[in-house]
Protein backbone atom coordinates (compact mmCIF):
# COMPACT_ATOMS: atom_id res chain seq x y z
CA UNK A 1 0.00 0.00 0.00
CA UNK A 2 3.02 2.06 0.43
CA UNK A 3 3.35 2.63 -3.42
CA UNK A 4 -0.65 4.29 -2.85
CA UNK A 5 0.12 6.84 -0.73
CA UNK A 6 1.92 9.71 -3.09
CA UNK A 7 -0.51 8.84 -6.00
CA UNK A 8 -3.56 9.16 -3.61
CA UNK A 9 -2.79 12.33 -2.21
CA UNK A 10 -2.02 13.99 -5.41
CA UNK A 11 -5.02 12.98 -6.92
CA UNK A 12 -6.99 13.91 -3.95
CA UNK A 13 -5.18 17.39 -4.46
CA UNK A 14 -5.79 17.47 -8.12
CA UNK A 15 -9.24 16.54 -7.59
CA UNK A 16 -9.97 19.54 -5.47
CA UNK A 17 -8.09 22.24 -7.46
CA UNK A 18 -10.25 21.11 -10.10
CA UNK A 19 -13.46 22.07 -8.18
CA UNK A 20 -11.98 25.12 -6.95
CA UNK A 21 -11.33 26.32 -10.45
CA UNK A 22 -14.30 25.40 -11.95
CA UNK A 23 -15.85 26.44 -8.45
CA UNK A 24 -19.13 27.90 -11.26
CA UNK A 25 -19.87 24.89 -13.10
CA UNK A 26 -19.93 22.84 -9.97
CA UNK A 27 -22.45 24.85 -8.13
CA UNK A 28 -24.58 25.42 -11.35
CA UNK A 29 -24.62 21.46 -11.35
CA UNK A 30 -25.96 21.37 -7.73
CA UNK A 31 -28.18 24.29 -7.90
CA UNK A 32 -29.98 22.52 -10.53
CA UNK A 33 -29.49 19.02 -7.99
CA UNK A 34 -31.77 20.92 -5.81
CA UNK A 35 -34.17 22.97 -7.59
CA UNK A 36 -35.23 19.79 -10.11
CA UNK A 37 -36.19 16.44 -8.93
CA UNK A 38 -35.41 15.57 -12.67
CA UNK A 39 -31.88 15.31 -11.10
CA UNK A 40 -32.30 14.69 -7.08
CA UNK A 41 -30.45 11.88 -7.66
CA UNK A 42 -27.28 13.67 -8.63
CA UNK A 43 -26.40 14.39 -4.81
CA UNK A 44 -26.44 10.46 -4.02
CA UNK A 45 -24.31 9.33 -8.04
CA UNK A 46 -20.35 10.67 -5.92
CA UNK A 47 -20.96 8.62 -2.53
CA UNK A 48 -22.73 5.47 -4.61
CA UNK A 49 -19.26 6.20 -7.08
CA UNK A 50 -17.27 5.78 -3.73
CA UNK A 51 -18.88 2.87 -2.43
CA UNK A 52 -18.23 1.38 -5.77
CA UNK A 53 -14.86 1.40 -5.76
CA UNK A 54 -14.59 0.63 -2.33
CA UNK A 55 -15.95 -2.13 -3.61
CA UNK A 56 -12.76 -3.18 -5.93
CA UNK A 57 -10.59 -1.88 -3.38
CA UNK A 58 -8.99 -6.44 -3.43
CA UNK A 59 -8.86 -5.89 -7.12
CA UNK A 60 -6.23 -2.24 -6.87
CA UNK A 61 -4.25 -3.78 -4.11
CA UNK A 62 -1.82 -5.69 -6.02
CA UNK A 63 -2.04 -2.25 -8.47
CA UNK A 64 0.96 0.13 -8.68
CA UNK A 65 -0.60 3.96 -9.71
CA UNK A 66 1.46 4.81 -12.60
CA UNK A 67 0.70 8.17 -14.46
CA UNK A 68 0.03 8.34 -18.26
CA UNK A 69 0.91 11.39 -19.98
CA UNK A 70 -0.88 10.61 -23.09
CA UNK A 71 -3.78 11.75 -21.16
CA UNK A 72 -2.99 15.10 -21.17
CA UNK A 73 -3.92 14.93 -24.53
CA UNK A 74 -7.42 13.93 -23.49
CA UNK A 75 -7.59 16.68 -20.63
CA UNK A 76 -6.64 19.77 -23.77
CA UNK A 77 -9.77 18.48 -25.34
CA UNK A 78 -11.92 18.27 -22.53
CA UNK A 79 -10.56 21.55 -21.28
CA UNK A 80 -11.42 23.44 -24.89
CA UNK A 81 -14.58 21.58 -24.85
CA UNK A 82 -15.25 23.60 -21.47
CA UNK A 83 -14.52 26.71 -23.22
CA UNK A 84 -16.43 26.46 -26.36
CA UNK A 85 -19.43 25.69 -24.13
CA UNK A 86 -18.88 28.81 -21.61
CA UNK A 87 -18.75 30.76 -24.06
CA UNK A 88 -21.91 30.26 -25.70
CA UNK A 89 -23.18 29.25 -22.16
CA UNK A 90 -24.42 25.98 -22.64
CA UNK A 91 -24.99 24.22 -19.15
CA UNK A 92 -24.46 20.55 -20.20
CA UNK A 93 -21.48 20.74 -22.28
CA UNK A 94 -19.49 22.54 -19.42
CA UNK A 95 -21.16 20.29 -16.86
CA UNK A 96 -20.18 17.31 -18.85
CA UNK A 97 -16.66 18.72 -19.48
CA UNK A 98 -15.87 19.28 -16.11
CA UNK A 99 -17.50 15.51 -14.71
CA UNK A 100 -15.29 14.19 -17.77
CA UNK A 101 -12.02 16.22 -16.63
CA UNK A 102 -12.51 15.11 -12.66
CA UNK A 103 -12.68 11.15 -14.35
CA UNK A 104 -10.00 11.36 -17.12
CA UNK A 105 -7.46 12.52 -13.58
CA UNK A 106 -7.64 8.72 -12.38
CA UNK A 107 -6.08 7.08 -15.34
CA UNK A 108 -3.79 10.55 -16.02
CA UNK A 109 -2.39 10.34 -12.47
CA UNK A 110 -3.38 6.70 -11.41
CA UNK A 111 -2.94 4.95 -14.75
CA UNK A 112 -4.92 3.06 -17.43
CA UNK A 113 -4.75 -0.25 -15.32
CA UNK A 114 -5.95 1.20 -11.88
CA UNK A 115 -9.13 3.13 -13.95
CA UNK A 116 -9.88 0.20 -16.35
CA UNK A 117 -10.04 -1.79 -12.60
CA UNK A 118 -13.04 0.54 -11.99
CA UNK A 119 -14.18 1.61 -15.29
CA UNK A 120 -18.09 1.08 -14.32
CA UNK A 121 -18.08 3.48 -10.73
CA UNK A 122 -16.07 5.74 -12.74
CA UNK A 123 -18.54 5.75 -15.75
CA UNK A 124 -21.25 6.11 -13.66
CA UNK A 125 -20.03 9.54 -12.22
CA UNK A 126 -21.80 10.70 -15.80
CA UNK A 127 -25.34 10.28 -14.17
CA UNK A 128 -24.32 13.22 -11.93
CA UNK A 129 -24.04 15.30 -14.96
CA UNK A 130 -27.70 16.93 -15.32
CA UNK A 131 -28.55 16.46 -18.96
CA UNK A 132 -31.41 14.89 -20.54
CA UNK A 133 -34.42 17.33 -20.55
CA UNK A 134 -33.70 17.83 -24.46
CA UNK A 135 -35.46 14.89 -25.02
CA UNK A 136 -38.93 16.28 -23.38
CA UNK A 137 -40.55 17.52 -26.49
CA UNK A 138 -40.41 14.68 -28.20
CA UNK A 139 -41.33 12.53 -25.21
CA UNK A 140 -44.10 14.99 -25.18
CA UNK A 141 -45.48 13.80 -28.68
CA UNK A 142 -45.13 10.00 -28.05
CA UNK A 143 -47.10 10.11 -25.07
CA UNK A 144 -49.60 12.56 -26.92
CA UNK A 145 -49.84 9.95 -30.08
CA UNK A 146 -50.18 6.59 -27.90
CA UNK A 147 -52.40 8.76 -25.19
CA UNK A 148 -54.79 9.66 -28.39
CA UNK A 149 -54.61 6.20 -29.91
CA UNK A 150 -55.62 4.42 -26.92
CA UNK A 151 -58.53 6.60 -26.50
CA UNK A 152 -59.68 6.33 -30.08
CA UNK A 153 -59.52 2.37 -29.35
CA UNK A 154 -61.06 2.28 -26.09
CA UNK A 155 -64.41 3.71 -28.33
CA UNK A 156 -63.86 7.40 -26.66
CA UNK A 157 -64.03 9.79 -29.75
CA UNK A 158 -61.21 12.37 -29.19
CA UNK A 159 -60.02 16.08 -30.76
CA UNK A 160 -56.68 16.80 -31.16
CA UNK A 161 -54.47 19.68 -31.81
CA UNK A 162 -50.71 19.66 -30.93
CA UNK A 163 -50.49 18.18 -27.70
CA UNK A 164 -53.84 19.48 -26.22
CA UNK A 165 -57.02 16.72 -27.20
CA UNK A 166 -60.52 17.31 -26.06
CA UNK A 167 -62.79 14.05 -24.85
CA UNK A 168 -66.77 14.55 -24.16
CA UNK A 169 -65.77 15.10 -20.61
CA UNK A 170 -63.34 17.97 -20.56
CA UNK A 171 -60.08 18.72 -21.96
CA UNK A 172 -56.29 17.61 -21.54
CA UNK A 173 -52.65 18.37 -22.65
CA UNK A 174 -49.63 16.92 -22.24
CA UNK A 175 -47.28 19.29 -20.37
CA UNK A 176 -43.18 19.36 -19.59
CA UNK A 177 -44.30 16.92 -16.44
CA UNK A 178 -46.36 14.21 -18.61
CA UNK A 179 -43.20 14.16 -20.95
CA UNK A 180 -41.97 11.05 -18.41
CA UNK A 181 -38.08 12.43 -18.87
CA UNK A 182 -38.06 12.03 -15.02
CA UNK A 183 -39.35 8.21 -14.53
CA UNK A 184 -36.54 8.02 -17.64
CA UNK A 185 -33.36 9.38 -16.06
CA UNK A 186 -34.48 7.71 -12.91
CA UNK A 187 -35.45 4.30 -14.69
CA UNK A 188 -31.77 4.54 -16.36
CA UNK A 189 -29.88 5.35 -13.33
CA UNK A 190 -31.27 2.66 -10.85
CA UNK A 191 -30.84 0.15 -13.52
CA UNK A 192 -27.67 0.99 -15.29
CA UNK A 193 -26.17 0.23 -11.05
CA UNK A 194 -28.31 -2.63 -10.39
CA UNK A 195 -27.01 -4.35 -13.81
CA UNK A 196 -24.01 -3.82 -13.22
CA UNK A 197 -24.74 -5.37 -9.46
CA UNK A 198 -26.24 -8.54 -10.62
CA UNK A 199 -25.15 -9.11 -13.75
CA UNK A 200 -21.36 -10.34 -15.13
CA UNK A 201 -21.61 -10.84 -18.61
CA UNK A 202 -21.98 -7.23 -20.61
CA UNK A 203 -24.57 -9.01 -22.70
CA UNK A 204 -27.01 -8.86 -19.69
CA UNK A 205 -26.09 -6.13 -18.12
CA UNK A 206 -26.80 -3.95 -21.68
CA UNK A 207 -30.29 -6.12 -22.45
CA UNK A 208 -30.80 -5.26 -18.74
CA UNK A 209 -29.96 -1.14 -18.93
CA UNK A 210 -32.08 -1.48 -22.74
CA UNK A 211 -35.40 -2.07 -20.99
CA UNK A 212 -34.69 0.34 -18.42
CA UNK A 213 -34.77 2.92 -21.33
CA UNK A 214 -38.46 1.16 -22.71
CA UNK A 215 -40.25 0.30 -19.88
CA UNK A 216 -40.72 3.87 -18.11
CA UNK A 217 -41.37 5.20 -21.72
CA UNK A 218 -43.99 2.49 -22.30
CA UNK A 219 -45.09 3.10 -18.81
CA UNK A 220 -45.56 7.01 -19.00
CA UNK A 221 -48.08 6.19 -22.15
CA UNK A 222 -50.04 3.92 -19.97
CA UNK A 223 -49.81 6.29 -17.16
CA UNK A 224 -51.13 9.42 -19.44
CA UNK A 225 -54.00 7.39 -20.70
CA UNK A 226 -55.04 5.34 -16.95
CA UNK A 227 -54.87 8.47 -15.97
CA UNK A 228 -57.47 10.28 -18.54
CA UNK A 229 -59.67 7.33 -18.27
CA UNK A 230 -60.05 7.69 -14.66
CA UNK A 231 -60.87 11.41 -15.27
CA UNK A 232 -63.49 10.32 -17.63
CA UNK A 233 -64.88 7.99 -15.68
CA UNK A 234 -65.36 9.85 -12.32
CA UNK A 235 -66.46 12.77 -13.95
CA UNK A 236 -63.39 14.39 -13.57
CA UNK A 237 -63.19 14.30 -9.47
CA UNK A 238 -60.20 12.02 -9.48
CA UNK A 239 -56.39 11.21 -11.02
CA UNK A 240 -56.62 15.44 -11.18
CA UNK A 241 -54.27 18.10 -9.68
CA UNK A 242 -52.34 16.65 -7.11
CA UNK A 243 -53.74 13.13 -7.46
CA UNK A 244 -52.51 13.34 -10.93
CA UNK A 245 -48.75 13.30 -9.59
CA UNK A 246 -49.29 11.25 -6.92
CA UNK A 247 -51.04 8.53 -8.91
CA UNK A 248 -47.98 8.84 -11.86
CA UNK A 249 -45.40 8.08 -9.31
CA UNK A 250 -46.95 5.12 -7.45
CA UNK A 251 -47.89 3.79 -10.51
CA UNK A 252 -44.22 4.03 -12.28
CA UNK A 253 -43.01 2.79 -8.25
CA UNK A 254 -44.85 -0.49 -9.21
CA UNK A 255 -43.25 -0.79 -13.06
CA UNK A 256 -40.19 -0.28 -11.54
CA UNK A 257 -40.28 -3.06 -8.57
CA UNK A 258 -41.53 -5.53 -11.09
CA UNK A 259 -38.95 -4.40 -13.37
CA UNK A 260 -36.24 -5.20 -10.81
CA UNK A 261 -37.86 -8.50 -9.41
CA UNK A 262 -38.60 -9.80 -13.17
CA UNK A 263 -34.66 -8.77 -13.56
CA UNK A 264 -33.01 -10.50 -10.45
CA UNK A 265 -34.51 -14.39 -12.21
CA UNK A 266 -31.41 -14.25 -14.08
CA UNK A 267 -28.87 -12.27 -11.82
CA UNK A 268 -25.13 -14.17 -11.64
CA UNK A 269 -22.79 -14.18 -8.75
CA UNK A 270 -20.25 -11.90 -8.50
CA UNK A 271 -16.69 -13.48 -8.57
CA UNK A 272 -15.14 -11.59 -5.82
CA UNK A 273 -11.50 -10.92 -6.29
CA UNK A 274 -9.05 -11.23 -3.63
CA UNK A 275 -5.26 -9.50 -3.02
CA UNK A 276 -3.64 -13.00 -3.26
CA UNK A 277 -5.32 -13.49 -6.64
CA UNK A 278 -3.87 -9.81 -7.67
CA UNK A 279 -0.85 -10.25 -5.85
CA UNK A 280 -0.34 -13.25 -8.44
CA UNK A 281 -0.83 -11.77 -11.86
CA UNK A 282 0.75 -8.39 -11.26
CA UNK A 283 4.34 -6.92 -10.76
CA UNK A 284 4.65 -4.47 -9.17
CA UNK A 285 7.27 -1.44 -9.82
CA UNK A 286 7.12 1.93 -8.21
CA UNK A 287 7.08 4.68 -10.11
CA UNK A 288 9.15 7.64 -8.59
CA UNK A 289 7.60 10.31 -6.69
CA UNK A 290 8.77 13.01 -8.72
CA UNK A 291 6.98 11.73 -11.67
CA UNK A 292 3.70 11.75 -10.26
CA UNK A 293 4.89 15.11 -9.17
CA UNK A 294 5.30 16.55 -12.10
CA UNK A 295 2.65 15.37 -13.70
CA UNK A 296 0.04 16.68 -11.39
CA UNK A 297 1.18 20.00 -11.96
CA UNK A 298 1.32 19.69 -15.72
CA UNK A 299 -2.34 18.34 -15.68
CA UNK A 300 -3.21 21.67 -13.47
CA UNK A 301 -1.78 24.12 -15.78
CA UNK A 302 -4.14 22.11 -18.47
CA UNK A 303 -6.95 22.44 -16.58
CA UNK A 304 -6.38 26.08 -15.75
CA UNK A 305 -5.59 27.41 -19.27
CA UNK A 306 -9.42 27.91 -20.35
CA UNK A 307 -9.72 30.40 -17.74
CA UNK A 308 -7.00 32.83 -19.05
CA UNK A 309 -8.18 31.89 -22.76
CA UNK A 310 -11.79 32.98 -21.70
CA UNK A 311 -10.48 36.10 -19.60
CA UNK A 312 -8.51 36.94 -23.13
CA UNK A 313 -11.20 36.70 -25.27
CA UNK A 314 -13.57 38.30 -23.44
CA UNK A 315 -15.03 41.41 -25.65
CA UNK A 316 -15.74 44.03 -23.03
CA UNK A 317 -18.32 45.21 -25.36
CA UNK A 318 -20.59 47.86 -23.72
CA UNK A 319 -24.19 47.02 -22.80
CA UNK A 320 -26.51 47.09 -26.29
CA UNK A 321 -28.31 50.38 -24.84
CA UNK A 322 -28.99 51.85 -28.66
CA UNK A 323 -32.24 51.82 -31.09
CA UNK A 324 -33.14 48.70 -33.11
CA UNK A 325 -35.52 51.53 -34.70
CA UNK A 326 -32.94 54.28 -35.73
CA UNK A 327 -32.05 52.43 -38.84
CA UNK A 328 -35.56 51.13 -39.22
CA UNK A 329 -36.86 52.71 -42.52
CA UNK A 330 -39.71 51.01 -43.46
CA UNK A 331 -40.31 49.90 -47.06
CA UNK A 332 -43.49 49.83 -49.17
CA UNK A 333 -45.95 48.20 -49.15
CA UNK A 334 -46.18 47.47 -45.68
CA UNK A 335 -46.00 50.33 -43.34
CA UNK A 336 -45.93 50.58 -39.26
CA UNK A 337 -50.13 49.76 -37.88
CA UNK A 338 -49.30 49.54 -33.96
CA UNK A 339 -52.64 50.27 -33.67
CA UNK A 340 -53.89 46.58 -35.28
CA UNK A 341 -52.39 44.78 -32.19
CA UNK A 342 -52.09 41.04 -32.39
CA UNK A 343 -51.94 40.38 -29.05
CA UNK A 344 -49.01 38.04 -29.01
CA UNK A 345 -45.60 38.16 -27.74
CA UNK A 346 -42.70 35.35 -27.64
CA UNK A 347 -41.64 34.15 -24.84
CA UNK A 348 -37.95 35.67 -24.39
CA UNK A 349 -36.04 36.17 -21.50
CA UNK A 350 -33.87 39.41 -20.60
CA UNK A 351 -33.07 40.58 -24.08
CA UNK A 352 -30.58 43.15 -24.16
CA UNK A 353 -32.93 45.11 -26.92
CA UNK A 354 -36.36 44.03 -27.97
CA UNK A 355 -39.56 45.52 -29.63
CA UNK A 356 -42.54 44.40 -31.13
CA UNK A 357 -44.29 46.43 -33.57
CA UNK A 358 -47.52 45.67 -36.07
CA UNK A 359 -47.22 46.30 -39.83
CA UNK A 360 -50.07 46.56 -42.12
CA UNK A 361 -50.77 46.05 -46.13
CA UNK A 362 -53.87 46.76 -46.95
CA UNK A 363 -56.18 44.19 -45.29
CA UNK A 364 -52.88 42.01 -44.36
CA UNK A 365 -51.43 42.30 -40.87
CA UNK A 366 -47.97 40.91 -39.70
CA UNK A 367 -46.02 41.39 -36.80
CA UNK A 368 -42.36 41.45 -36.00
CA UNK A 369 -40.84 40.86 -32.57
CA UNK A 370 -36.88 41.19 -32.55
CA UNK A 371 -35.32 40.22 -29.41
CA UNK A 372 -31.18 41.23 -29.24
CA UNK A 373 -28.65 39.78 -27.22
CA UNK A 374 -25.27 40.96 -26.52
CA UNK A 375 -22.60 39.77 -23.40
CA UNK A 376 -24.84 36.54 -22.89
CA UNK A 377 -24.05 34.77 -19.70
CA UNK A 378 -26.46 31.90 -18.34
CA UNK A 379 -28.77 34.14 -17.20
CA UNK A 380 -29.21 36.00 -20.29
CA UNK A 381 -28.66 34.09 -23.68
CA UNK A 382 -30.23 34.12 -26.91
CA UNK A 383 -31.06 30.22 -27.32
CA UNK A 384 -32.53 28.62 -24.03
CA UNK A 385 -34.53 25.72 -23.40
CA UNK A 386 -36.64 28.85 -21.44
CA UNK A 387 -37.03 30.81 -24.83
CA UNK A 388 -39.77 29.72 -27.27
CA UNK A 389 -42.55 30.83 -29.32
CA UNK A 390 -45.11 30.36 -26.02
CA UNK A 391 -45.01 28.51 -23.12
CA UNK A 392 -46.67 25.64 -22.17
CA UNK A 393 -48.59 27.20 -19.28
CA UNK A 394 -49.31 30.51 -21.54
CA UNK A 395 -52.79 31.70 -20.54
CA UNK A 396 -53.39 33.39 -23.93
CA UNK A 397 -51.82 31.57 -26.63
CA UNK A 398 -50.99 27.47 -27.16
CA UNK A 399 -49.44 25.98 -29.57
CA UNK A 400 -51.20 23.41 -31.71
CA UNK A 401 -48.48 22.60 -34.24
CA UNK A 402 -44.59 22.80 -35.18
CA UNK A 403 -42.68 22.50 -38.27
CA UNK A 404 -40.31 24.21 -40.71
CA UNK A 405 -40.46 26.40 -44.06
CA UNK A 406 -38.04 27.52 -46.51
CA UNK A 407 -38.36 31.17 -47.32
CA UNK A 408 -36.67 33.69 -49.12
CA UNK A 409 -34.70 36.30 -47.71
CA UNK A 410 -32.66 38.75 -50.38
CA UNK A 411 -33.20 36.28 -52.73
CA UNK A 412 -31.40 33.32 -50.64
CA UNK A 413 -34.09 30.91 -49.15
CA UNK A 414 -33.61 30.39 -45.75
CA UNK A 415 -34.93 27.82 -43.61
CA UNK A 416 -37.76 29.08 -40.97
CA UNK A 417 -39.03 27.21 -37.76
CA UNK A 418 -43.12 27.48 -37.32
CA UNK A 419 -46.07 27.03 -34.93
CA UNK A 420 -49.13 27.97 -35.41
CA UNK A 421 -50.71 29.00 -32.35
CA UNK A 422 -54.71 29.05 -30.70
CA UNK A 423 -55.76 31.90 -28.61
CA UNK A 424 -57.24 30.44 -25.60
CA UNK A 425 -57.75 33.80 -23.65
CA UNK A 426 -61.48 34.66 -24.44
CA UNK A 427 -61.23 38.30 -22.93
CA UNK A 428 -58.56 39.14 -25.88
CA UNK A 429 -61.56 39.82 -28.00
CA UNK A 430 -59.45 41.84 -30.14
CA UNK A 431 -56.69 38.89 -31.33
CA UNK A 432 -57.34 36.69 -33.67
CA UNK A 433 -58.15 33.08 -33.29
CA UNK A 434 -55.01 31.46 -34.61
CA UNK A 435 -51.83 32.34 -35.41
CA UNK A 436 -49.35 31.44 -37.98
CA UNK A 437 -46.00 31.80 -36.39
CA UNK A 438 -42.18 32.06 -38.17
CA UNK A 439 -38.60 31.99 -36.33
CA UNK A 440 -35.13 32.48 -37.26
CA UNK A 441 -32.03 33.25 -35.50
CA UNK A 442 -29.68 36.33 -36.00
CA UNK A 443 -26.15 35.39 -35.63
CA UNK A 444 -23.54 38.70 -36.33
CA UNK A 445 -25.69 38.56 -39.63
CA UNK A 446 -25.37 34.81 -40.16
CA UNK A 447 -28.55 33.20 -39.91
CA UNK A 448 -30.00 30.09 -38.90
CA UNK A 449 -33.07 28.13 -37.81
CA UNK A 450 -31.43 25.49 -35.68
CA UNK A 451 -30.27 26.04 -32.05
CA UNK A 452 -26.94 23.93 -32.18
CA UNK A 453 -25.31 25.65 -35.15
CA UNK A 454 -26.42 29.27 -33.54
CA UNK A 455 -24.25 28.30 -30.78
CA UNK A 456 -21.66 27.46 -32.87
CA UNK A 457 -21.99 30.12 -34.79
CA UNK A 458 -21.60 32.52 -31.71
CA UNK A 459 -18.84 30.61 -30.72
CA UNK A 460 -16.58 30.78 -33.59
CA UNK A 461 -17.86 34.68 -33.91
CA UNK A 462 -16.34 34.80 -29.97
CA UNK A 463 -13.10 33.35 -31.17
CA UNK A 464 -12.61 35.76 -34.23
CA UNK A 465 -13.08 38.62 -31.79
CA UNK A 466 -16.62 39.79 -33.48
CA UNK A 467 -18.66 39.34 -30.02
CA UNK A 468 -21.82 37.55 -29.37
CA UNK A 469 -24.19 40.10 -30.87
CA UNK A 470 -27.17 37.58 -31.89
CA UNK A 471 -30.94 37.99 -32.21
CA UNK A 472 -34.33 36.33 -32.36
CA UNK A 473 -36.12 37.82 -35.50
CA UNK A 474 -40.10 36.40 -35.28
CA UNK A 475 -42.90 37.05 -37.70
CA UNK A 476 -46.29 36.31 -36.98
CA UNK A 477 -50.29 36.55 -38.98
CA UNK A 478 -53.38 35.71 -38.36
CA UNK A 479 -54.31 32.78 -39.83
CA UNK A 480 -57.30 33.09 -41.95
CA UNK A 481 -55.86 30.03 -44.30
CA UNK A 482 -52.54 28.60 -44.13
CA UNK A 483 -51.71 29.81 -47.72
CA UNK A 484 -52.68 33.96 -47.02
CA UNK A 485 -51.15 34.10 -43.97
CA UNK A 486 -47.80 32.30 -45.28
CA UNK A 487 -47.79 34.73 -48.01
CA UNK A 488 -48.26 37.97 -46.08
CA UNK A 489 -45.37 36.48 -43.95
CA UNK A 490 -43.36 36.04 -47.23
CA UNK A 491 -44.22 39.39 -48.51
CA UNK A 492 -43.27 41.49 -45.04
CA UNK A 493 -39.88 39.82 -45.12
CA UNK A 494 -38.77 40.53 -48.75
CA UNK A 495 -39.97 43.80 -48.26
CA UNK A 496 -38.80 44.90 -44.98
CA UNK A 497 -35.83 42.38 -44.27
CA UNK A 498 -33.36 44.66 -45.51
CA UNK A 499 -34.50 47.35 -43.02
CA UNK A 500 -34.83 44.26 -40.13
CA UNK A 501 -30.82 43.50 -41.03
CA UNK A 502 -29.78 46.96 -40.90
CA UNK A 503 -30.90 48.25 -37.56
CA UNK A 504 -29.54 44.69 -36.01
CA UNK A 505 -26.31 45.42 -37.41
CA UNK A 506 -26.29 49.01 -36.60
CA UNK A 507 -26.54 48.17 -32.95
CA UNK A 508 -23.81 45.34 -33.41
CA UNK A 509 -21.61 48.03 -34.83
CA UNK A 510 -22.46 50.24 -32.35
CA UNK A 511 -19.74 48.56 -29.47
Amino acid sequence: MRAWRIPLVALFALIVLLVVIYRDTALAMVTIWYRSETFTHGFVVAPITLWLIWRRRHALVGLVPRPNFYLLLVMIGLALMWLLGDMVAVNSVTQLAFVAMLVACVPAVLGLQVASAIAFPLGFLFFSVPIGEFLMPQLMDWTADFTVLALRLSGIPVLREGLNFVIPSGSWSVVEACSGVRYLIASLTVGTLYAYLNYQSTQRRLLFVLVSILVPVVANWLRAYMIVMLGHYSGNTIAVGVDHLIYGWMFFGVVILLMFMIGARWSEPEVLTTAAMVARTSSPQEVSNLRILSSVVTIALVLSSPLFVKYAFESGAAPATGSLLSNWKDTAPWQLADAKNLGFSPSFENPSIEINRTYANGDDVVGVYLGYYRNQNYSRKLVSSNNVIVQSKDPAWSQVSHGAITADLEATPHTFRTAELRRVDATESSAPERLLVWQIYWINGRLTSNDYLAKIYSAVYQLLGRGDDSAVIIVYAPRRSSGAAQTSLQSFLSSQYGAIDGALRSVADNH
